[in-house]
């Protein structure tokens, strides 16, 4: 591993050598020159992705204090850091009379996650059937936010990754529909291609707003996107029937 440059930010070269491939060569290069990798282990943040989690929510101001948020496919937790600060349940914040704020994250995730204050951590399946009932008994009731920034395992293969993470996306919104409070908010990671239309087409019909968002930690040759959807349409449950 080599450095250059005079008196300026010293750029890291990653010699190839033996064993390793340039692929991983270029992967290893690229992290040890992100900015937000280096502020990432400045800060104690679990990874890069919290940035964009900042960012969104700095214009969009989701993540209020007292919110109730859940976290899919939260690990390794940057996401969850993130919404335990800024809704107050990571510095014990305690509402305008005096009694806590109210706010809660919970997180759920296949893989295991080590602990975050203020975080409660369901290790589950989002997809279970289970998942649904038990977060909202976790959390209390229904959600303020639910945030996504899943993304499948790739495959190597562009159209088979991105129908991968688009199906990730179009369930992680019917989990939504189930367990979001009206007028709550939907934040997911999709990938710029023409099959998110049906997505799109379902969260206007049942949010009163839908954009996407790119953050700038957001890597600037990547298809990666966001959907965000606000202002959340509960459909009212059906009028009982009479029994004749």
């Amino acid at each position: 591993m080599t450095t250059r440059g005079g008196g300026r930010d010293l750029k890291v070269r990653v010699k190839t050598g033996k064993g390793r491939s340039l692929s991983p060569k270029l992967w290893l290069e690229r992290q040890l020159n992100d900015p937000y990798v280096a502020r990432a282990r400045r800060e104690g943040v679990r990874g890069r992705a919290a940035f964009k989690l900042i960012e969104i929510d700095d214009k969009h101001r989701l993540l209020k204090n007292g919110a109730r948020v859940v976290d899919l496919g939260a690990a390794p937790g940057g996401w969850s850091q993130v919404a335990a600060k800024r809704v107050g349940v990571a510095e014990g914040k305690r509402g305008k009379m005096g009694g806590e704020a109210g706010g809660k994250i919970v997180a759920i995730d296949l893989l295991a996650m080590p602990p975050i204050p203020g975080v409660a951590f369901i290790q589950l399946d989002f997809l279970d059937p289970r998942a649904p009932d038990q977060l909202k008994q976790t959390l209390g009731g229904l959600a303020d936010v639910v945030l996504s920034d899943m993304a499948a395992n790739a495959t190597g293969h562009s159209r088979t990754d991105h129908l991968k993470i688009m199906a990730l996306a179009e369930a992680a919104a019917e989990f939504a529909r189930e367990v979001l409070a009206p007028g709550g908010a939907f934040l997911c990671k999709v990938l710029q291609g023409g099959t998110e239309t049906a997505l799109l087409a379902a969260l206007k019909r049942d949010f009163a707003a839908v954009k996407h968002v790119k953050p700038s930690a957001s890597r600037t040759d990547s298809a990666e996107l966001y959907l965000l959807a606000t202002g959340f349409r509960r459909p009212r449950d059906p009028p009982a029937t009479m029994a004749l």
